[in-house]
């Protein structure tokens, strides 16, 4: 069976362009992978810790060698890892905040950037042989030919950690110019349509 993992990091709940994106997408990955099975992963219900001392003193600790609080530190992390590792395609849903990531989502990628087990001891990914979509809701627009293209930080970042991990295979879907949902100038309704070329060919991917 198909495996989709989807990965929401929007705190902002259904006024979420990336999450209205993200409905879409499902939606048409759905009708292309017939009894494919979808996992969600919402960072923001998940109460994910950003990276500590502790917690990196059990990391750096063989397996073997981990003691009991050592393994409850890395549990959720094993937890996601297990996830994405189990999954075919993985969709991350993500907004713009100041041309990168929102921290949540860098949270995830350092709880899933994993010696041993994400990335070899060599320095080569091991996560082959996977499909990744990302959709990226920013206000402003950083495709071919904008202005400002060269801010377009999310994208890039994104691109170098799921390669640095093994998975080449990435297909964007960017939702510049979101902030007209905001300011009343575009319906979500409309501004999703506009995308919907897009997120079913990268759902038919």
């Amino acid at each position: 069976m198909t495996q989709l993992l989807v990965v929401e990091t929007s705190p902002r709940g259904n006024t979420s362009v990336s999450r209205h994106m993200t409905r879409r997408f499902v939606r048409e990955w759905l009708a292309a992978h017939p009894g494919g099975e979808v996992v969600g992963r919402d960072l923001m219900e998940t109460g994910l810790p950003f990276v500590t001392a502790p917690w990196l003193e059990a990391y750096f600790t063989p397996p073997a060698q981990h003691s009991p609080a050592m393994k409850d530190r890395l549990a959720l992390s094993d937890q996601l890892v297990a996830e994405l590792l189990a999954a075919d395609h993985i969709v991350i849903a993500t907004p713009v905040y100041n041309y990168n990531v929102p921290a949540v989502l860098k949270a995830w990628i350092d709880h899933i950037v994993r010696k041993g087990m994400t990335l070899g001891f060599d320095g080569r990914g091991l996560v082959t042989g996977k499909q990744a979509t990302v959709l990226i809701a920013s206000g402003g627009v950083y495709t071919e030919g904008s202005p400002i293209r060269e801010r377009d930080i999310a994208t890039q970042y994104l691109r170098l950690i799921l390669g640095v991990i093994g998975i080449t295979d990435i297909t964007f879907v960017a939702g510049g110019g979101a902030k007209a949902v905001d300011l009343g100038e575009e319906t979500m309704e409309g501004f999703v349509a506009g995308l919907a070329p897009e997120l079913k060919r990268a759902a038919a991917h």
